[in-house]
């Protein structure tokens, strides 16, 4: 009985039959023996895998339709499974990409599936690896390389964008004008209670001297007061009777006919003759006459 050896490379493994049954586990790496007509062998690679999937067409949500093109990395976790429960598990995984991509693509609406690829990315590798999963195959990442809309949605989505930045243009430019016009008013309401409060000490400052200056009249017309008052002290009843006899050389003097003369002025005329008489008296002549 011939039996033949083949070298087994580390990345690959042997599902080896005996008699088309699974004769219990993968074999590799190195030697594995095979006897002709006994044994039937497979051979598996567990290195990762990627492959294409072409460009499908798919309908959002809200029914725009969308192409969409995408990259499936995978590798074989268990070899025995690999071989005994899928025909070919990488036939098998692309089919379950396109069935899976459009599930999830028509569950989202268009700005969704434009707006959130890695959402796309991650929910379609958890459901393809639920299913490979029994395979024995592992699938490490799904990556969307290109979504394309129709022409027409995309001169939609382009005026769209234009109108969103000619929007945002004129917030920012309502934006500015506000804050200018708050700026503006702040400067005038801080220059208005600068005023005020210029115009606040002014007028405490003028109500301040003119206080003041009133104290300081007052104490001028006081000491003016105390000083006639200590002058008038000393003027004796001769010095008033010269002053009345001045006063009665400027009543001659003058074109008046009538003449009013106060009662003080007797009194006056009659010291004054007392005083004359005392003085003639002291001189031995005879004193003047009340009368004359």
């Amino acid at each position: 009985m011939a039996i033949f050896f083949t070298i087994v490379p580390q990345y690959r493994r042997v599902i080896r039959f005996y008699f088309g049954k699974f004769d219990g586990e993968p074999r590799g790496p190195g030697l594995v023996w095979v006897i002709p007509f006994l044994h039937q062998t497979t051979t598996v690679d567990l290195r990762e895998e990627v492959f294409d999937v072409e460009p499908q067409t798919t309908i959002t949500k809200d029914n725009a339709p969308l192409t969409v093109d995408m990259l499936v990395f995978m590798r074989v976790v268990d070899p025995a499974m690999s071989v005994l429960a899928v025909q070919s598990y990488r036939l098998a995984a692309r089919g379950m990409a396109i069935t899976t991509l459009r599930a999830v693509v028509g569950d989202m609406m268009l700005d969704e599936v434009l707006a959130k690829r890695e959402q796309i990315n991650a929910l379609m590798q958890a459901r393809m690896d639920e299913v490979t999963d029994r395979w024995g195959v592992k699938v490490n990442a799904v990556e969307i390389r290109e979504i394309l809309p129709p022409r027409d949605i995309q001169e939609a989505m382009s005026r769209q964008m234009s109108a969103e930045r000619t929007r945002r243009a004129v917030v920012a430019e309502a934006e500015g004008t506000r804050e200018a016009a708050v700026t503006i008013a702040d400067g005038n309401r801080e220059a208005a209670i600068l005023n005020a409060e210029g115009q606040k000490q002014s007028a405490i400052l003028n109500a301040e001297g003119a206080r003041e200056a009133a104290i300081l009249n007052a104490d001028g017309f006081s000491m003016a007061l105390e000083r006639i008052y200590q002058v008038a002290k000393g003027v004796d009843e001769k010095t008033m009777s010269l002053q009345y006899l001045e006063m009665m050389k400027t009543l001659a003097e003058g074109s008046a006919t009538k003449w009013l003369i106060p009662m003080e002025l007797t009194n006056f005329a009659q010291g004054f003759a007392r005083s004359a008489a005392a003085a003639a008296a002291a001189s031995g002549t005879s004193p003047p006459s009340q009368d004359s």
